[in-house]
């Protein structure tokens, strides 16, 4: 970035804020992926981007609320908002900095460069002042330096907004860099820190408001876990992560955050108390939320009361862990069967299917956030494979797709997927692996109609084989073998049933039953598919 070749804004009221903010906003939605694969600091509970996501639609929403134009005014409505929607560390911390920034603008109607330096400089004082143990190489710093960047530029003569907020935004950058130099925890795992990335991606968002753009911008290529952290995870001490508690007190009497901060401290790790003496959001980790809800109790009413259980959020975030040597799969599939068949065998999952086919972007955001340099994309179904072919060309990291037309094709390929081989060994493996699978579907014919010379009424069961009716009639089992006999396939072969949304394990069954009988020198497997529109997907090899 460099200060001097932005248009010049030489000051902002409230709709140039609520403009700035909500491409912000934007551009936080489109990385929060991203920004979630980073979290692993205090615990791998990978919400980072989403919290700070929720925090700042919620003031967003009472921003827009707010019936006055001035800047201060605006400010103060999204203070407020953040902070009623604060979520996690990160949210709260970020909810806090806004509070920071609209109690020193409050009373503006327009806002300067200069005055913008001072707010963010504010702004930082009420972050740290939140968080009982600030811990450096986070998010604090992050705010911090950029604070310090933006008062440095304002007192050069950079007054206005534009300047101040571009310095702001470069030394965020700059600093989100260096955390894993200041946390070993970052520089084991390989990752910069989420949350600081997260505020990097909303100054880097206001940023180019200002500068003339509209559209939110990709921060790809935010770095990878490393898998030896994350094994040092697995065997991480007996105590547990506890409990992630979170609510909102309105206390009966006067009630200072401080010291509550101070008693919350004994109580558990990561605590986080901010508001005024009428309301107070509080975060904090603990073995026992039961006690931190009674004392709270003690001192007011509760509302959205939010509590996580963290080891479970840990197993899940161990579960996921991306392959090893940098390589990973994306798949696209829909039904809750497929879907956990590709995590199993290791891929990140699109939702998508018949009828429900992925954007372009959809595909290349699971691509940026998947926590890998090389990347295989199976889109398992042809309406999908020219976006598909698109992600390569748009993403910075090598990027393969194998042209999986089909589920069974994709469950071959993905099989055949070793993260330990080289991309190309790969590449001609599952391209080996697919090409020696046939598959058909079985549906309903949604009206009456006559193709090929086989007639089908509506509501009938019809088998189709490369995308054509091949079959039609009333017993799903029989529609089922007849087009496996269509399909082909010798001795020591094998077939596999995918059963769809609203089939019954025992109709799904007896199926089985009939395919094995009509098939014995082959094996049968099946498996809940759970895909929609699709009684039966069928396969051989």
């Amino acid at each position: 970035m460099q200060v001097g070749t932005y248009p010049r804004v030489i000051s902002g009221d409230g709709a140039t804020l609520r403009g700035m903010f909500t491409l912000a906003t934007t551009c936080l939605e489109r990385n929060a992926a991203a920004v979630n694969a980073l979290n692993v600091f205090p615990v791998p509970d990978g919400d980072t981007g989403t919290n700070m996501l929720l925090t700042m639609r919620s003031a967003l929403e009472e921003a827009c609320r707010c019936p006055e134009n001035g800047a201060g005014a605006v400010l103060q409505a999204m203070g407020k908002g953040a902070m009623m929607g604060a979520r996690g560390n990160s949210g709260v911390i970020l909810a806090q900095f806004l509070r920071g920034l609209a109690s020193r603008l409050e009373k503006l109607d327009c806002v300067t460069g200069a005055d913008l330096a001072a707010g963010l400089v504010e702004g930082t004082t009420w972050a740290y002042k939140g968080v009982s143990h600030p811990t450096e190489g986070t998010i604090l710093t992050v705010v911090r330096e950029a604070a310090t960047a933006a008062q440095s530029e304002a007192s050069r003569g950079g007054h206005d907004l534009t300047a101040v907020l571009a310095a702001a935004t470069q030394a965020a950058l700059e600093t989100v860099r260096r955390t894993p130099a200041m946390l070993p925890v970052l520089r084991e795992a390989g990752v910069v820190d989420a949350g600081g990335q997260g505020l990097f991606v909303l100054l880097d968002g206001a940023l180019h408001y200002l500068m003339g753009e509209r559209e939110a911008r990709d921060h790809g290529g935010l770095g990878a876990v490393d898998s030896h952290w994350l094994e040092s995870l697995a065997a991480n001490p007996e105590d547990g992560f506890g409990y992630c508690t979170e609510f909102v007190l309105r206390p009966r009497g006067e009630a200072q955050a401080s010291a509550i901060q101070d008693r919350l401290v004994q109580m558990g790790q990561s605590v986080l108390v901010v508001g005024d003496p009428d309301l107070v959001r509080v975060h904090v980790h603990t073995a026992d939320p039961g006690a931190v809800l009674t004392y709270a109790v003690s001192l007011g009413s509760l509302t959205q009361v939010k509590i996580q259980n963290m080891d479970e959020q840990h197993q899940d975030f161990l579960a996921a862990r991306p392959a090893p040597q940098g390589r990973r799969l994306v798949a696209v599939a829909v039904g809750d069967g497929l879907t956990e068949i590709f995590r199993g065998l290791g891929a990140t999952v699109v939702t998508g299917g018949q009828t429900m086919n992925p954007s372009v972007q959809e595909l290349l955001q699971a691509v940026q956030s998947a926590p890998a340099t090389e990347m295989v994309l199976l889109p398992n179904n042809p309406n999908i494979l020219q976006a598909a072919n698109q992600v390569p060309g748009l993403s910075q990291k090598e990027v393969v797709v194998v042209p999986t037309v089909s589920i069974a094709e994709g469950v071959a390929a993905a099989i055949a997927f070793d993260p330990e081989a080289t991309l190309e060994a790969n590449v001609e493996a599952m391209e080996a692996a697919r090409r020696g699978v046939h598959s058909g579907e079985v549906t309903r014919a949604t009206r009456s109609v006559t193709i090929g010379g086989i007639r089908a009424r509506a509501g009938q069961v019809i088998g189709l084989l490369n995308g054509e009716m091949v079959v039609a009639g009333d017993d799903s089992a029989e529609v089922v073998c007849h087009l496996l006999a269509r399909i082909g396939g010798g001795p020591g072969g094998l077939i596999t049933l995918y059963y769809g949304e609203g089939i019954a394990r025992e109709q799904a069954d007896a199926v089985a039953v009939e395919v094995r009988q009509r098939f014995p020198e082959q094996e049968v497997e099946l498996h809940l598919g759970g895909q929609p529109y699709y009684e039966y997907l069928v396969s051989v090899e």
